[in-house]
């Protein structure tokens, strides 16, 4: 199993997209809260986005897929259905989700 990380975000290969998941409009995977980029989908034709809760899943259609980033290089997504990660930072006393 092939894992992709592009920056905060981690985005590794599943079976399926859940049944119960919900699309989601756009195509961004994660906004980044101290400069306003976002991981995102460059070309909405070639992806579809779902929620299944708090989890976040992506499917790729037909051709490769490129994550862009203003910080981070682009990488291609192979077609297929994935699980988006947001990185997680330790601290004992609360939970903290990275900031890119």
């Amino acid at each position: 199993m092939k894992i992709y990380r592009h920056g905060d975000v981690l985005i590794t290969p599943v079976d399926q997209v859940p049944v119960d998941a919900r699309p989601r409009q756009g195509l961004v995977l994660a906004y980044g809260e101290i400069t306003g980029h976002a991981h995102r989908i460059e070309t909405d034709a070639r992806a579809e986005l779902f929620e299944a809760g708090t989890q976040l899943f992506l499917r790729v259609l037909g051709s490769p897929a490129r994550v862009v980033h203003e910080e981070h290089r682009v990488i291609e997504l192979p077609p297929g259905n994935y699980r988006v990660w947001r990185q997680r930072e330790f601290d004992p006393r609360q939970d903290l989700t990275v900031m890119d």
